[in-house]
């Protein structure tokens, strides 16, 4: 392989945009919670910490603190996951919660 197309490659991989199953920051989503397009960031205030667990404001989801669907965010920010990223979907198969100190 020729040194220009080496660098080449080496643009394309490092300037890829994200992908569908990526957040917004690139960072990947885990294949247990999305089918590459069923997980997005949550808006501000769209999830709340309450004394059990998250509440999904739209759907009144509470998710308990102990839930195997609760995964670690790697921003600051909520992703939720659902079937056909419906934020409206009453079951999440994920939520990825940013760590308490952000």
């Amino acid at each position: 392989m020729s040194a220009i197309r080496k660098v080449l490659l080496i643009t394309l991989l490092f300037a890829a945009p994200a992908f569908a199953h990526d957040a917004p920051l690139g960072w990947a989503y885990g294949a247990e919670c999305c089918s590459m397009t069923d997980c997005w960031q949550e808006k501000g205030g769209a999830i709340l910490e309450t004394p059990t667990g998250y509440r999904v404001i739209v759907t009144g989801e509470l998710i308990a603190y102990g839930d195997s669907r609760i995964k670690p965010s790697r921003d600051q920010f909520f992703h939720r996951c659902t079937v056909g990223a419906d934020p409206k979907g009453r079951r999440s198969i994920c939520l990825y919660v940013p760590p308490r100190s952000l």
